[in-house]
C-alpha cells in the first residue's frame, strides 16, 4: 500500500512540474519578439473610474491596490472575478533604451473585448474584437529608461454592435452569447523592433496545376514605409522546403512608396513538376517562404494544395473527400480561453485520432498555433470571426457591419497563408426562436450576399459558408434564403437528419452539404463536473450512454446521402455559458470529452464510426511450424467518412505491418503473426503523421 501512495505522489510532484513548466507556453510566431509577459498589476473597474483617475498614470502611486497576474492572463478564469462583466485594468513597467532607425510596434495576438491602450500617460490607441490579433506603432511614445504601459479591457460583448453582440428582438433569455465573455489580455503581448520600411505582412497564393504537376506562386507584401522619404524598396524572396532551398526566378515589378503610407508589391513564379509536392492529409508537404527588404526579414510556410467543389463533391487536389468534425470551443477548467501551448497539443491529438478532421472549428478563431498543428499534421478548417445569430437590425447597422469587416480582415490576414484553412464563415447560426428564420429575411440575405463580396476580395483562393438551422425544413424555394450566395451548404441539424439532409438537397441539388454541427448531449455525470475531481472510464451515466449510440445511429443516415462532404460534431469539448439550457454547474455537457478532457463513450464511438478504415476478422490458424497467424480483411470506407489513403500501417504486438495504398471501397488482406497464448490482441491503425485512428480487440479463437 505505501508503495502505491509514493508512486502516485512522484506522478502527481512530475505532474506538477510538468504542468506548472507548460502553462509558461504560448508560441509567439515571430521569433525577434520581445515578449511583455511575466508580472503585471491588476485591478478590476466596476465604476468605470480609471479613466477619470488616470490610472494609466505613473503618477498613481497606489501600485498596492493592484493585484499581480502573470500574462496571458484570463481575469474570467480567477474564481474572485468569474462572474465581473466590465472594464478591467493591466499595468506593465518596463526599461527600454531607445534606437535610431528603428520602429517599436506592440502587438496583441488577441485581447477581449474591447481594448485601450495607454503608453506614458499618453493614449496609444483602442481596439474592439476578442480573437483576432492587432497592434500599434509606439515608437513615438516610448521614452528612455522606465516606461510604462497600461491596458484596459471590458469583456462586455453584450451591446448591440458588438461582434458577438447580445440580441434586441426582445427575446427571453436570448441575450447572452452561447459562450463566455472571457475577458482580459488572453494571448500573447509582445514587441519587435522594425526598420524604417518594414514588411507589415505577406500572402502567398500556391496554385497547383494538376494536370501539369506545377505550381503557380503568387506572393504579395505588404512593405510600410514610417521613413520620412519616398522608398523605394529592393524586397527579395526565398522559398526552401525540408531546410532545402528551392531554386526559382521571380517576377515584379519596381514600386516606390510614399512616406508615412503602406504598399503591396507582388512577385511571381512557377514551380517545376519536379519541385511541387502537394499538400494533403496525410502528406502534409510545407514550403517555407522568407521575405526580405534591407536588414528586415518575415517568414511564413505555405503549402500547395487545390480545394474546390465540383459535382456536388469537395475535391482536395482533384480527389473527392468525405470527413467528419468537432466544434471546439475554447474553454478549459481554471483557464477559461487561455490556450497554453500543451493544451493545443493535446485538444489537436484528441480530435485528430477521434477522426475529427474536417472543422466548422468554432464561432471565432482560436490561437494561430492550432493552425500550425493543422499544417504540419493535416487538417481541414473552416475558420470564422466571431459573429453569431445577428438580428435583422444588427445586420443592417453600420457599425456592426464595420466591427464584423475589420475582425474578419484581421483574422484573414493571420491565416491566409495556412493550406488547412480551405474555407470562411461569414455568419453563423443566422435564426432565431419563433417566426423568425433570419436566412429569409431580407437583411440576412443582404449581409451574406454583401460580406461575402467583401471577403472575397481579401481572399479570393477560400470558399465561403454561413450556418443555419432553419434550412432543414425551409424554405419553398432556393432563392428565398441566403445560402443561394455559399459555395456549399453548411447546416446545423440536431433531429429527422435524413428528412432534413433530403430537404436541404432537393432545394440546391448542386451544393454539397457539410453538417456544421450535429449532436446531443451527455447529461449523467454532473456531479462530477461541478466538483472537476478526476473522472474514471466507469464515471458515465445512462445520458452518455445514449450520446453515444445517438453517433451510430446518425452516421448511418449520412452514409446513405453521397452529397454530404462532412459533418462537425457539437462539440468537442463540454464549456461554460450563460445560455438557456446551461446546468447549474456552469456547463454545457455536450462533449465526447468532458472539460478536463477525459474521456467519454461517446469518444470512443466517433473514433471508430469516423476511421477511414474498416478491418475484419477473417480467421485465426496454426501454422506447420507451430506459429500463429491472424488473418484480417482492412477496408478504405467508400461512404462516410471516405478518402484515398496511403502510408497506413498496423502495430499489434510490437509489430508494424504498412497497409497498402487504398482508394475508397478497395480491400487488402493482411496475415499478422501472433506470439504467445493470449485469448485476444490489441490491433491500432495509424495514420502516417503518427495518429492512432483506430483501436480494436480482436479474439483469437
Amino acid at each position: 500500500m505505501q508503495n502505491i501512495t509514493m508512486k502516485i505522489l512522484a506522478r502527481f510532484i512530475l505532474y506538477t512540474l510538468l504542468t506548472s513548466n507548460a502553462f509558461a507556453q504560448y508560441t509567439i510566431k515571430n521569433p525577434a519578439a520581445i515578449p511583455l509577459h511575466g508580472t503585471w498589476s491588476f485591478a478590476l473597474d466596476p465604476a468605470e473610474m480609471g479613466v477619470k483617475g488616470r490610472w494609466y498614470s505613473k503618477a498613481v502611486m497606489q501600485e498596492n491596490r493592484f493585484d499581480k497576474v502573470t500574462l496571458p492572463h484570463c481575469f474570467s478564469a480567477d474564481q474572485r472575478f468569474e462572474a465581473y462583466t466590465g472594464t478591467a485594468w493591466y499595468r506593465k513597467p518596463f526599461s527600454w533604451k531607445t534606437t535610431s532607425g528603428k520602429r517599436i510596434i506592440l502587438h496583441f495576438d488577441a485581447a477581449y473585448y474591447k481594448t485601450t491602450i495607454w503608453l506614458n500617460d499618453r493614449k496609444v490607441g483602442e481596439h474592439e474584437g476578442g480573437y483576432t490579433p492587432f497592434h500599434f506603432d509606439i515608437t513615438d511614445f516610448l521614452q528612455d529608461g522606465e516606461n510604462l504601459l497600461a491596458v484596459s479591457v471590458n469583456n462586455d460583448t453584450w451591446q448591440p454592435g458588438s461582434i458577438p453582440g447580445a440580441k434586441d428582438n426582445n427575446e427571453v433569455n436570448n441575450s447572452f452569447m452561447g459562450w463566455m465573455n472571457y475577458g482580459g489580455l488572453i494571448r500573447p503581448v509582445y514587441l519587435t523592433a522594425e526598420p524604417e520600411i518594414y514588411i507589415e505582412n505577406v500572402k502567398v497564393e500556391a496554385t497547383p496545376d494538376l494536370e501539369k504537376g506545377t505550381a503557380h506562386i503568387k506572393t504579395i507584401l505588404r512593405i510600410r514605409n514610417a521613413s520620412a522619404t519616398t522608398a523605394s524598396p529592393k524586397a527579395t524572396i526565398q522559398i526552401s522546403k525540408e531546410n532545402k532551398a528551392v531554386p526559382v526566378s521571380w517576377k515584379t515589378k519596381s514600386s516606390t512608396i510614399a512616406a508615412g503610407t503602406t504598399a503591396k508589391l507582388e512577385f511571381e513564379t512557377t514551380l517545376t513538376a519536379a519541385q511541387v509536392k502537394l499538400w494533403n492529409l496525410d502528406s502534409p508537404h510545407l514550403y517555407q517562404l522568407k521575405a526580405m527588404n534591407g536588414g528586415d526579414t518575415l517568414a511564413t510556410h505555405f503549402g500547395i494544395r487545390k480545394v474546390e467543389i465540383k459535382d456536388v463533391q469537395l475535391l482536395l487536389n482533384g480527389k473527392p473527400l468525405k470527413l467528419a468534425g468537432g466544434n471546439r470551443v475554447v474553454d478549459y477548467p481554471r483557464l477559461g480561453s487561455l490556450e497554453p501551448d500543451w493544451l493545443i497539443e493535446k485538444d489537436f491529438r484528441l480530435m485528430k485520432e477521434a477522426g475529427m478532421e474536417f472543422h466548422r472549428l468554432t464561432h471565432y478563431t482560436p490561437s494561430e498555433y492550432f493552425y500550425d498543428l493543422a499544417d504540419k499534421y493535416g487538417m481541414l478548417i473552416i475558420t470564422e470571426a466571431g459573429n453569431w445569430q445577428l438580428t435583422p437590425r444588427q445586420m443592417d447597422d453600420e457599425v456592426a457591419r464595420k466591427n464584423f469587416r475589420n475582425q474578419f480582415k484581421e483574422m484573414a490576414e493571420r491565416d491566409w497563408n495556412h493550406p488547412s484553412v480551405i474555407a470562411y464563415v461569414i455568419i453563423s447560426l443566422v435564426q432565431f426562436p419563433g417566426i423568425r428564420y433570419m436566412s429569409l429575411e431580407d437583411a440576412g440575405k443582404r449581409w451574406t450576399k454583401d460580406m461575402i463580396t467583401y471577403a472575397r476580395e481579401l481572399d479570393p483562393s477560400r470558399l465561403y459558408t454561413f450556418a443555419t438551422m432553419f434550412l432543414n425544413r425551409l424554405p419553398a424555394k432556393p432563392e428565398d434564403e441566403a445560402s443561394q450566395y455559399v459555395d456549399f451548404i453548411s447546416t446545423n441539424t440536431y433531429g429527422n437528419h435524413g428528412k432534413a439532409l433530403d430537404h436541404i438537397h432537393m432545394l440546391y441539388p448542386q451544393k454539397p452539404i457539410l453538417i456544421s454541427e450535429w449532436g446531443t448531449r451527455a447529461d449523467g455525470a454532473q456531479e462530477l463536473m461541478q466538483n472537476f475531481r478526476p473522472y474514471s472510464e466507469h464515471d458515465f451515466g445512462p445520458g452518455e450512454m445514449m450520446q453515444a449510440k445517438h453517433i451510430s445511429d446518425v452516421i448511418s443516415e449520412i452514409r446513405k446521402r453521397p452529397y454530404v462532404i462532412g459533418a462537425s460534431w457539437w462539440t468537442y469539448n463540454d464549456y461554460q455559458s450563460r445560455f438557456q439550457g446551461t446546468n447549474p454547474n456552469g456547463y454545457r455537457p455536450w462533449g465526447i470529452v468532458r472539460p478536463d478532457r477525459t474521456l467519454r463513450p461517446a469518444y470512443r464511438v466517433h473514433q471508430q464510426e469516423m476511421a477511414p478504415i474498416a478491418i475484419e476478422k477473417l480467421g485465426f490458424q496454426q501454422g506447420p511450424m507451430g506459429e500463429h497467424v491472424l488473418h484480417l480483411n482492412v477496408t478504405a470506407r467508400k461512404d462516410f467518412p471516405a478518402y484515398a489513403i496511403h502510408g497506413y500501417y498496423i502495430q499489434a504486438q510490437q509489430q508494424r505491418i504498412e497497409i497498402s495504398s487504398l482508394n475508397p471501397g478497395e480491400s487488402k488482406k493482411v496475415q499478422i503473426p501472433v506470439k504467445g497464448f493470449d485469448p485476444e490482441i490489441d490491433i491500432n491503425i495509424y495514420k502516417p503523421t503518427g495518429f492512432k485512428i483506430l483501436n480494436e480487440t480482436i479474439p483469437l479463437k
